[in-house]
């Protein structure tokens, strides 16, 4: 059991999530996220499901808490690793619910299939950062145009989703959508739905 003093708590979904200043503070409108997600899980194929750039954890701890399924969580950030262990633990996940700390590319093993993977990457441009001071800088550097990590959770639910597997992926603009799908042409993926929301944009991609 992990002993972390939180700074704040806030309700997300059924969830209170707990958390301090060295991690993203959970944005409500992020719920929706966790909504689609489940609402895809069942009629997904069998598996555990994947969350990158975890942050807390609220997100893939909302997706999976009416579910039974498994989750991994992985994140970068120490500190938002301890968090999230901390949030499944109080929400009475944490016998199905995994946190790896670390680069996305290296804590997941070649033979590892997931049913869906959640991705909630930095997406702010590295230029607009200072916009947002009351932000760790790396829970929102998205790189010059806001998609760099973006890129990089693609390509590991490329490596490491199940067949008829989801990516569910949450960016930042219309423009970076436009963006992606240019540059997914004939790149394994399909955007097959987008859903705006009051600060940010939802995508969906299956496997093609």
């Amino acid at each position: 059991m992990t002993t972390l003093s939180a700074a704040e708590t806030m309700r997300f979904g059924p969830l209170r999530i707990a958390f301090d200043g060295r991690v993203l503070r959970p944005r409500p409108w992020t719920e929706a996220q966790s909504v689609w997600a489940a609402e895809i899980l069942a009629s997904a194929p069998p598996g555990p499901v994947l969350e990158l750039c975890s942050g807390a954890g609220q997100i893939g701890l909302l997706t999976v808490v009416g579910s039974g399924r498994p989750l991994v969580c992985v994140d970068l950030n120490p500190a938002a690793c301890e968090w999230a262990r901390h949030n499944a633990e109080q929400a009475g996940l944490a016998d199905r619910v995994e946190v790896r700390e670390g680069p996305m590319d290296r804590v997941i093993e070649d033979p590892e299939r997931f049913a869906l993977v959640v991705a909630d990457p930095p997406w702010v441009r590295r230029e607009e950062v200072g916009r947002y001071p009351e932000d760790p800088v790396v829970a929102i550097d998205g790189g010059r145009d806001g998609l760099d990590v973006a890129w990089s959770c693609i390509e590991v639910a490329r490596r490491h989703l199940a067949p008829s597997g989801t990516l569910l992926l949450q960016l930042g603009t219309v423009e970076q959508v436009d963006a992606l799908r240019a540059r997914l042409r004939g790149g394994g993926f399909t955007i097959t739905e987008v859903r705006w929301c009051d600060r940010g944009v939802l995508v969906r991609l299956d496997l093609t």
